[in-house]
Protein backbone atom coordinates (compact mmCIF):
# COMPACT_ATOMS: atom_id res chain seq x y z
CA UNK A 1 0.00 0.00 0.00
CA UNK A 2 1.42 3.47 -0.98
CA UNK A 3 2.36 5.40 1.98
CA UNK A 4 0.82 8.62 1.46
CA UNK A 5 2.48 11.09 4.09
CA UNK A 6 4.28 14.32 4.53
CA UNK A 7 7.40 14.17 7.04
CA UNK A 8 8.20 17.57 8.26
CA UNK A 9 12.22 18.58 7.50
CA UNK A 10 11.51 22.21 8.51
CA UNK A 11 8.53 23.45 10.37
CA UNK A 12 9.56 27.24 9.94
CA UNK A 13 8.49 30.16 12.49
CA UNK A 14 4.73 29.24 12.15
CA UNK A 15 3.62 25.98 10.08
CA UNK A 16 0.36 25.34 10.98
CA UNK A 17 -2.74 23.13 9.42
CA UNK A 18 -5.61 24.86 8.22
CA UNK A 19 -8.85 24.42 5.92
CA UNK A 20 -11.70 26.63 5.82
CA UNK A 21 -12.31 26.79 9.64
CA UNK A 22 -14.81 25.33 12.01
CA UNK A 23 -17.87 28.20 12.11
CA UNK A 24 -21.07 28.13 14.65
CA UNK A 25 -19.12 27.31 17.55
CA UNK A 26 -18.83 31.16 19.15
CA UNK A 27 -20.69 29.54 21.77
CA UNK A 28 -18.66 26.90 22.99
CA UNK A 29 -16.24 29.52 23.30
CA UNK A 30 -14.72 28.00 19.87
CA UNK A 31 -13.20 30.56 17.11
CA UNK A 32 -13.86 29.85 13.22
CA UNK A 33 -10.15 29.45 12.62
CA UNK A 34 -8.92 28.52 9.15
CA UNK A 35 -6.62 30.09 6.87
CA UNK A 36 -6.29 33.61 7.17
CA UNK A 37 -6.07 34.07 3.65
CA UNK A 38 -8.30 32.18 2.59
CA UNK A 39 -8.05 32.70 -1.41
CA UNK A 40 -4.81 31.95 -1.66
CA UNK A 41 -5.75 28.61 0.14
CA UNK A 42 -8.48 28.17 -2.14
CA UNK A 43 -6.20 28.46 -5.12
CA UNK A 44 -3.49 26.25 -4.12
CA UNK A 45 -6.54 23.69 -3.43
CA UNK A 46 -7.73 24.35 -6.83
CA UNK A 47 -3.94 24.17 -8.93
CA UNK A 48 -4.05 20.33 -7.39
CA UNK A 49 -7.50 19.16 -7.81
CA UNK A 50 -8.38 19.14 -3.98
CA UNK A 51 -11.96 19.89 -3.22
CA UNK A 52 -12.17 23.27 -1.84
CA UNK A 53 -12.58 22.17 2.14
CA UNK A 54 -9.35 20.17 1.82
CA UNK A 55 -6.65 20.69 4.45
CA UNK A 56 -3.45 22.82 3.59
CA UNK A 57 0.04 24.37 5.27
CA UNK A 58 0.19 28.04 6.36
CA UNK A 59 3.70 29.01 6.67
CA UNK A 60 4.33 32.42 8.57
CA UNK A 61 7.62 34.46 6.84
CA UNK A 62 10.28 31.58 6.13
CA UNK A 63 8.13 28.79 4.90
CA UNK A 64 9.06 25.15 5.85
CA UNK A 65 10.13 22.18 3.79
CA UNK A 66 8.84 18.87 3.79
CA UNK A 67 9.73 15.41 2.04
CA UNK A 68 6.98 13.32 0.87
CA UNK A 69 6.69 8.85 1.05
CA UNK A 70 5.37 9.13 -2.32
CA UNK A 71 5.41 10.88 -5.53
CA UNK A 72 2.88 14.23 -4.82
CA UNK A 73 1.88 17.13 -6.51
CA UNK A 74 2.16 20.37 -5.04
CA UNK A 75 1.25 23.99 -5.39
CA UNK A 76 2.63 27.03 -3.36
CA UNK A 77 0.85 30.05 -3.05
CA UNK A 78 0.10 33.41 -1.12
CA UNK A 79 2.96 34.93 -0.12
CA UNK A 80 5.35 34.77 -2.91
CA UNK A 81 8.48 32.85 -2.32
CA UNK A 82 11.31 30.77 -3.63
CA UNK A 83 10.62 27.19 -3.99
CA UNK A 84 12.98 24.38 -4.69
CA UNK A 85 12.63 20.50 -5.23
CA UNK A 86 16.14 18.62 -4.36
CA UNK A 87 17.55 22.04 -4.17
CA UNK A 88 16.21 22.66 -8.03
CA UNK A 89 13.94 25.49 -8.14
CA UNK A 90 10.76 24.69 -9.15
CA UNK A 91 7.64 27.17 -10.17
CA UNK A 92 4.96 29.10 -7.28
CA UNK A 93 1.83 29.48 -8.00
CA UNK A 94 1.74 26.46 -10.24
CA UNK A 95 1.22 22.47 -9.71
CA UNK A 96 4.52 20.76 -9.14
CA UNK A 97 5.24 17.48 -8.96
CA UNK A 98 7.44 16.25 -6.30
CA UNK A 99 8.82 12.68 -6.58
CA UNK A 100 8.87 9.80 -3.16
CA UNK A 101 11.78 10.80 -1.15
CA UNK A 102 12.78 14.25 -2.15
CA UNK A 103 12.73 17.41 -0.38
CA UNK A 104 10.39 20.25 -1.26
CA UNK A 105 11.94 23.52 -0.16
CA UNK A 106 9.37 26.83 1.02
CA UNK A 107 11.57 29.68 0.98
CA UNK A 108 11.08 33.01 3.12
CA UNK A 109 8.61 35.06 1.98
CA UNK A 110 9.97 37.64 -0.51
CA UNK A 111 6.88 39.60 0.25
CA UNK A 112 3.64 38.84 2.39
CA UNK A 113 3.62 36.90 5.09
CA UNK A 114 2.36 33.69 4.85
CA UNK A 115 2.65 31.27 2.16
CA UNK A 116 0.27 27.79 2.03
CA UNK A 117 1.16 24.86 0.29
CA UNK A 118 -1.34 22.54 -0.84
CA UNK A 119 -1.02 18.67 -1.89
CA UNK A 120 -3.05 16.32 -3.62
CA UNK A 121 -5.27 14.55 -1.63
CA UNK A 122 -5.08 16.87 1.28
CA UNK A 123 -3.39 16.85 4.93
CA UNK A 124 -5.86 14.17 6.63
CA UNK A 125 -5.37 14.43 10.41
CA UNK A 126 -7.98 13.82 12.17
CA UNK A 127 -10.63 16.34 12.15
CA UNK A 128 -12.04 18.31 15.17
CA UNK A 129 -15.44 20.00 15.81
CA UNK A 130 -15.51 19.12 11.57
CA UNK A 131 -12.35 21.28 10.78
CA UNK A 132 -8.50 19.77 10.84
CA UNK A 133 -7.51 23.32 11.43
CA UNK A 134 -5.34 24.44 14.03
CA UNK A 135 -6.74 26.87 16.61
CA UNK A 136 -3.65 29.09 18.36
CA UNK A 137 -6.70 30.43 20.86
CA UNK A 138 -8.49 26.91 21.90
CA UNK A 139 -5.13 24.52 21.29
CA UNK A 140 -7.99 22.54 18.90
CA UNK A 141 -6.72 21.19 16.03
CA UNK A 142 -3.03 19.36 15.47
CA UNK A 143 -0.20 21.17 16.74
CA UNK A 144 1.93 23.70 14.96
CA UNK A 145 4.68 21.25 13.02
CA UNK A 146 7.69 20.55 14.86
CA UNK A 147 10.69 19.01 12.76
CA UNK A 148 10.03 15.02 12.21
CA UNK A 149 5.82 15.62 12.74
CA UNK A 150 4.43 13.53 9.79
CA UNK A 151 1.06 14.73 8.41
CA UNK A 152 -0.79 11.74 6.72
CA UNK A 153 -2.46 12.39 3.41
CA UNK A 154 -5.83 11.66 1.80
CA UNK A 155 -6.58 10.25 -2.09
CA UNK A 156 -6.53 11.87 -5.05
CA UNK A 157 -9.54 12.53 -6.95
CA UNK A 158 -9.19 14.48 -9.96
CA UNK A 159 -6.20 15.54 -12.32
CA UNK A 160 -4.43 18.83 -11.42
CA UNK A 161 -5.10 22.44 -12.98
CA UNK A 162 -2.89 22.77 -16.53
CA UNK A 163 -1.67 26.28 -15.96
CA UNK A 164 1.61 27.79 -16.26
CA UNK A 165 1.58 30.07 -13.09
CA UNK A 166 -2.35 31.16 -11.74
CA UNK A 167 -2.48 35.03 -11.01
CA UNK A 168 -2.68 36.17 -7.55
CA UNK A 169 -2.88 39.74 -5.50
CA UNK A 170 0.30 41.40 -4.68
CA UNK A 171 0.53 41.27 -0.92
CA UNK A 172 -0.33 45.29 0.07
CA UNK A 173 2.08 47.79 0.10
CA UNK A 174 -0.49 50.14 2.35
CA UNK A 175 -2.79 47.94 4.10
CA UNK A 176 -6.91 49.75 3.39
CA UNK A 177 -9.45 48.40 5.43
CA UNK A 178 -12.63 49.37 5.01
CA UNK A 179 -14.85 49.37 8.10
CA UNK A 180 -18.25 50.11 9.78
CA UNK A 181 -18.44 52.19 12.67
CA UNK A 182 -19.66 50.65 15.79
CA UNK A 183 -21.01 49.08 18.01
CA UNK A 184 -19.04 50.95 20.74
CA UNK A 185 -17.76 53.86 19.07
CA UNK A 186 -19.62 56.30 21.01
CA UNK A 187 -16.88 55.34 24.00
CA UNK A 188 -14.62 57.14 22.03
CA UNK A 189 -14.28 60.97 21.82
CA UNK A 190 -15.46 62.33 18.34
CA UNK A 191 -11.39 63.29 17.83
CA UNK A 192 -10.33 60.06 18.20
CA UNK A 193 -13.22 58.74 15.87
CA UNK A 194 -11.50 60.98 13.37
CA UNK A 195 -8.31 59.81 14.35
CA UNK A 196 -8.95 56.08 13.61
CA UNK A 197 -10.10 57.18 10.05
CA UNK A 198 -7.87 59.40 9.08
CA UNK A 199 -4.52 58.97 11.32
CA UNK A 200 -1.53 56.69 10.12
CA UNK A 201 -0.91 53.27 11.46
CA UNK A 202 1.73 50.37 11.03
CA UNK A 203 1.02 46.63 11.44
CA UNK A 204 2.97 45.82 14.57
CA UNK A 205 5.47 42.26 14.92
CA UNK A 206 3.37 41.56 17.47
CA UNK A 207 0.62 40.71 15.45
CA UNK A 208 -0.06 36.97 14.66
CA UNK A 209 -3.20 34.59 13.71
CA UNK A 210 -5.32 36.02 16.66
CA UNK A 211 -5.38 39.74 15.86
CA UNK A 212 -3.25 42.17 13.78
CA UNK A 213 -1.96 44.73 16.20
CA UNK A 214 -1.26 48.02 15.20
CA UNK A 215 1.22 51.24 15.87
CA UNK A 216 0.36 54.75 15.90
CA UNK A 217 -1.59 57.35 17.56
CA UNK A 218 -3.89 56.07 20.75
CA UNK A 219 -7.40 56.47 20.89
CA UNK A 220 -9.00 58.51 23.85
CA UNK A 221 -12.04 56.75 25.48
CA UNK A 222 -15.35 59.47 26.19
CA UNK A 223 -16.37 56.68 28.96
CA UNK A 224 -14.26 55.43 31.72
CA UNK A 225 -14.59 51.84 33.09
CA UNK A 226 -14.87 48.72 31.32
CA UNK A 227 -17.69 46.42 29.36
CA UNK A 228 -18.89 43.31 30.60
CA UNK A 229 -17.95 40.61 28.15
CA UNK A 230 -19.60 40.51 24.69
CA UNK A 231 -19.96 38.97 21.71
CA UNK A 232 -16.79 39.19 19.51
CA UNK A 233 -16.80 38.62 15.70
CA UNK A 234 -14.02 38.26 13.07
CA UNK A 235 -12.95 41.58 11.28
CA UNK A 236 -13.93 43.18 15.24
CA UNK A 237 -11.37 45.93 16.21
CA UNK A 238 -11.09 45.91 19.32
CA UNK A 239 -9.30 49.13 21.23
CA UNK A 240 -7.50 47.99 24.63
CA UNK A 241 -5.88 50.36 27.39
CA UNK A 242 -3.21 51.44 25.59
CA UNK A 243 -5.70 53.04 23.10
CA UNK A 244 -4.10 50.82 19.45
CA UNK A 245 -6.33 49.10 17.66
CA UNK A 246 -6.70 45.35 17.21
CA UNK A 247 -8.14 44.00 14.23
CA UNK A 248 -9.13 40.75 15.44
CA UNK A 249 -8.68 37.31 12.87
CA UNK A 250 -9.56 33.85 12.19
CA UNK A 251 -8.41 32.45 16.34
CA UNK A 252 -10.03 35.49 17.68
CA UNK A 253 -11.53 35.30 20.85
CA UNK A 254 -15.28 34.70 20.87
CA UNK A 255 -15.67 37.65 23.87
CA UNK A 256 -14.38 40.44 25.19
CA UNK A 257 -14.29 43.59 27.27
CA UNK A 258 -12.95 46.26 25.34
CA UNK A 259 -14.82 48.50 23.28
CA UNK A 260 -14.87 47.09 19.59
CA UNK A 261 -14.77 51.01 17.52
CA UNK A 262 -15.95 49.51 14.36
CA UNK A 263 -15.99 45.70 12.40
CA UNK A 264 -14.10 45.53 9.16
CA UNK A 265 -15.22 44.41 6.02
CA UNK A 266 -14.58 40.27 5.26
CA UNK A 267 -13.36 40.53 1.73
CA UNK A 268 -10.72 42.93 3.12
CA UNK A 269 -9.00 40.45 6.12
CA UNK A 270 -7.13 38.36 3.35
CA UNK A 271 -4.96 41.59 3.03
CA UNK A 272 -4.47 41.47 6.48
CA UNK A 273 -3.07 38.08 6.38
CA UNK A 274 -0.66 39.29 4.39
CA UNK A 275 0.13 42.45 5.74
CA UNK A 276 3.94 42.52 6.76
CA UNK A 277 5.55 44.00 9.95
CA UNK A 278 5.76 47.82 9.90
CA UNK A 279 3.41 47.74 6.44
CA UNK A 280 1.13 51.65 6.24
CA UNK A 281 -2.49 50.62 7.62
CA UNK A 282 -5.96 52.79 6.88
CA UNK A 283 -9.34 52.67 8.31
CA UNK A 284 -11.86 54.26 5.67
CA UNK A 285 -15.55 53.90 7.66
CA UNK A 286 -17.70 53.01 5.01
CA UNK A 287 -21.68 53.01 5.37
CA UNK A 288 -23.48 49.67 6.96
CA UNK A 289 -25.00 47.65 4.78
Amino acid sequence: MTDRALVVVRAGALTTVQDRGRPGHAHLGVPRSGALDAPAAALGNRLVGNPPEAAVLETTLNGCAVRPRSTVTVAVTGAPCGVTVEGRPAAWGAPVRVPAGVVLDVGPAVSGVRSYVAVAGGVAVDPVLGSRSTDLLSGLGPPPLTNGTVLPLGGTRVPTARVDVAPQPAPPGELVLRIALGPRDDWFTPEAVRLFTSGAYRVSAASNRIGLRTEGPALDRAVAGELASEGMVLGAVQVPPDGRPVVFLADHPTTGGYPVIGVVRPCDLPSAAQAAPGTPVRFVAVRRR
